[in-house]
């Protein structure tokens, strides 16, 4: 019985050796393990600087704000403002059919109006030149103003007849309704697919080649 009890004793102070060198070695490859992290070879190959694979590429329109761009070399060519009525055009900064709106400068040559619309959706407006306001509204857009239009809201842009041209840039998502003045009934839309085909069938016709718009879509 006392032999046997020697053993239980000389074991228990063997193990007790080797318990700190077992944590010391566990240690040692937590420790080399967080020293060097692993990554999947794919991303270490990565750029942050390009876009991924696959992606669209960016629109640049130089000179805007001073609707000419400071080089000379860089003229803006009157045809791609896009006629749609006799006062009023367009130049189409962007076509983006994947999310259903526009961005376009519209322009006014010695006043005029476009016909009461209703907005199913937001719109933003910038001011870069001229004077213009809605019919619905008080306020009177100028150089440099901004304007938040809801959804839902109806109104008829006018632009005074003494303003020699207004310039604006838009942001339109969804529909735009033409709206009857005595009946409120809807006459007509414009959209995202309009503003693009309007765009095609005008540079074909002017000489610009109907794939001109093609740039702008997204």
């Amino acid at each position: 019985m006392a032999r046997l009890l020697w053993k239980f004793i000389a074991g228990a102070f063997a193990l007790t050796s080797l318990v700190p060198s077992l944590a010391e070695a566990f240690v040692v490859v937590i420790a080399s393990t967080k020293a060097r992290p692993r990554f999947p070879d794919s991303q270490s190959s990565v750029s942050l600087n390009a876009a991924p694979k696959g992606a669209l590429g960016d629109i640049v329109i130089p000179g805007l704000f001073s609707l000419q761009d400071q080089d000379a070399s860089v003229v803006d060519d009157p045809r791609v403002w896009v006629p749609q009525t006799d006062c009023l055009s367009f130049r189409p900064l962007c076509f983006c059919v994947s999310q259903g709106y526009y961005v376009n400068l519209l322009k006014f040559k010695g006043g005029g109006v476009l016909g009461r619309h209703r907005h199913v959706s937001p719109v933003h407006a910038l001011t870069l030149q001229g004077n213009w306001s809605y019919k619905e509204h008080s306020w009177h857009a100028s150089p440099g103003t901004y304007v938040f239009e809801p959804p839902g809201e109806t109104h008829t842009l006018m632009v005074d007849d003494n303003c020699e041209e207004m310039i604006a840039m838009f942001h339109v998502t969804g529909a735009l309704l033409y709206i009857d003045e005595e009946s409120d009934q809807v006459t007509g839309y414009d959209d995202v697919f309009t503003k693009l085909e309007k765009a095609r069938t005008w540079y074909k016709e002017c000489g610009l080649n109907e794939d001109y718009a093609e740039q702008f879509i997204r």
